[in-house]
């Protein structure tokens, strides 16, 4: 069974930078495509960003395009959300999700496997 293991979230102020890294296990990492979502309280948990299986394409949200890089290690079974430029409204529990589909896609429902969360806070 697929495992989603999302360390790394944490307290940074706005305009600092933080890297997530999700592990996968379970399952061969090459053959599924990787997102990141986000989802602050009383909020719907949104797309943040996606990166194929395959030719390694990114997606991302309008909100966070220019400030957020997601990556993946095939090699290491990981994938990565490099955050930049860090504003208050990027607070949120982010959420790394798997799908065993060529595409990457915006919505939730689509994505079979889920990592348990991490919270990220941009305060000073």
């Amino acid at each position: 069974q697929v495992q989603l293991v999302e360390p790394g979230g944490g307290l940074v102020q706005p305009g600092g930078s933080l890297r997530l890294s999700c592990a996968f296990s379970g399952g061969n990492f090459r053959l599924y495509t990787m997102a990141w979502f986000r989802q602050a309280p009383g909020k719907e948990r949104e797309f943040v960003a996606s990166i194929t299986r395959n030719s390694g394409m990114t997606e991302y949200a309008d909100s966070v395009k220019g400030r957020f890089t997601i990556s993946r290690d095939n090699a290491k079974n990981t994938v990565f959300l490099q955050m930049n430029s860090l504003k208050p409204e990027d607070t949120a529990v982010y959420y790394c999700a798997a799908r065993s589909q060529i595409e990457g896609s915006r919505r939730p429902r689509v994505y079979n496997y889920w990592g348990q969360g991490t919270q990220v806070t941009v305060s000073s």
